[in-house]
């Protein structure tokens, strides 16, 4: 299939793309709805179609998960030795296929190349990591019970399955499904309908290199149809999504009723506190670099930035200067340093709550409004600055594109209210040369991370989850992760 942009395609990208239309894969084959429904699939950059997915029913996805458990016990039998070197096979797979996958990333995203190419290296190492901490789980525990002899037992669940968002669509990919495959259990993927190349692509990787079929499954399809139907069906063992708080209490809603566990990894509206004892440039570049990184499209990013009343125009200026300066363009132009959003529907909700926002009394400070870029007709947006009281509708609801709203504080005490008068609790950010103030600040927030004179810090090793409207079950790439893939059981013999 064409794809209408100004540079030229890798040809193992272009002949990918011929395959258009792209069946699900489950089983190790192809997993084609039988309606026959296609979903285009759209280049954000410039509009053109590049591919078509099938759109799979609630029966097609049932039939998945049956696949999916079917192939567990022989998955889960493999010796942790065994299973680690089938993973490492696959990561090392995807590390030398990281141009092919990081274009078909940025094609389908709307993510700048380079960033893509970091995406995809994020999973590389995120598998490597969990297959790590896999090889050093010791399954049996023996417990200290007085007149009995006890232990726990640790063993993998089964089917688990992932619904996940537009955004990051490879690199969640790696942080949901690599303590899961690596603990023993088997994969149901369903991407989002916006963004499923690079799934369907990992699939047929995956069988390529060995790993057995229905161990990894990619089911496409509308999130109303297909995402619902995953999330509801009984079979499931674990389930895991990320996305809307909307669309996570349904979910949650569905996994209640079955009691099956679930992780909810759900929006956020982030604060960044600057205190005025920080270098104003550097920290300025740093949260102008985190609002336009992937087009503001960041559940943990800083929306809110609660700047010290005595450093305010200087940020300001700044920030104004950086914005401005800012090259919007295709994400496969090189010189592009922020793309698109993924979609006309989410470029209209950008530009709405820009509107909204400026007639609650919102001022903008730099930017807002539509974006053009020359030879593309993409889902372009300029980044924006609005300032104001942060009762206005733009700072209190999530945007979800590259506009952070502007407010002062006088006090540190004025600061943490402020950073915490939200119904979100994801990720904020405390930016201040002194370390005491820093790290009363940090856990002062009430929020799953907080970050200290950075934002968006996601180190192998550290937890990652939120608080009220931004989710629950937590997660991130440490130990504790891998362990929620094991279910325990406890063995007794009295003596």
């Amino acid at each position: 299939m064409s794809v209408s942009t100004k540079v030229e395609l890798l040809p193992e990208v272009a002949a990918f793309l011929d395959q258009s239309p792209f069946a699900g894969f489950v089983g190790g084959r192809e997993f084609p709805a039988a309606s026959g429904e296609l979903i285009a699939t759209i280049d954000p950059g410039s509009r053109d179609k590049i591919a078509e997915i099938h759109d799979l029913d609630a029966s097609e996805i049932d039939k998945a998960v049956d696949i999916a458990n079917e192939a567990f016990p022989a998955w889960a039998g493999l010796s942790q030795k065994e299973r680690s070197s089938i993973l490492l096979k696959l990561a090392d797979a995807v590390e030398e296929r990281k141009p092919i996958l990081a274009q078909i990333e940025a094609l389908d995203a709307g993510k700048i190349e380079a960033q893509a190419a970091g995406d995809i290296q994020n999973f590389v190492d995120t598998l490597r990591y969990f297959v790590g901490l896999a090889d050093q789980v010791q399954l049996r525990t023996k417990l200290d019970v007085p007149g009995h002899d006890a232990w726990t037992f640790k063993q993998p669940w089964g089917a688990c399955a992932f619904i996940f968002p537009w955004n990051f669509p490879f690199l969640l990919i790696g942080w949901g499904i690599s303590p899961a495959l690596a603990a023993g259990n088997t994969v149901i993927i369903k991407p989002a309908e916006d963004t499923s190349l690079s799934a369907i692509y990992l699939a047929h990787l995956a069988k390529e290199v060995g790993v057995p079929d229905g161990v990894i499954n990619v089911v496409t399809g509308r999130g109303a149809t297909a995402g619902s139907a995953l999330s509801n069906n009984t079979k499931i063992k674990r389930m895991s999504f990320t996305g809307s708080p909307e669309v996570g209490q349904l979910v949650g809603e569905a996994c209640g009723r079955n009691l099956v566990p679930v992780k909810l990894e759900l929006g956020g509206k982030g604060a960044a506190v600057v205190f005025d004892d920080v270098d104003v440039k550097s920290t300025a570049e740093a949260l102008v670099g985190a609002i336009t990184f992937h087009t503001g499209q960041v559940c943990c990013d800083a929306t809110r930035w609660l700047i010290h009343q005595d450093i305010y125009d200087e940020f300001v200026g700044y920030c104004k200067d950086l914005m401005q300066g800012i090259k919007i363009g295709h994400p496969l132009d090189p010189n592009s340093q922020m793309g698109p959003v993924v979609n006309p529907k989410q470029r209209e909700r950008v530009l709405g709550y820009q509107t909204k926002g400026k007639a609650g009394g919102a001022e903008c400070l730099c930017g807002g409004g539509p974006a053009e870029v020359e030879g593309y007709e993409g889902n372009y947006v300029k980044p924006t600055l609005l300032a104001g009281s942060l009762d206005n509708v733009a700072a209190r609801e999530e945007i979800f594109g590259p506009v952070a709203y502007l407010s002062t504080f006088k006090t540190e005490e004025e600061a943490i209210a402020k950073a915490n008068d939200t119904d979100y609790g994801l990720a904020n950010s405390v930016w201040t040369n002194d370390n005491e103030r820093a790290n009363r600040v940090a856990e002062a927030m009430t929020a799953g991370n907080s970050w200290i004179n950075a934002h968006n810090v996601f180190a192998h090793g550290v937890p990652y989850g939120g608080v009220n409207k931004s989710g629950m079950g937590g997660g991130g790439l440490f130990i504790a992760t891998l362990m929620d893939y094991y279910r325990s059981t406890s063995v007794v013999r009295p003596l």
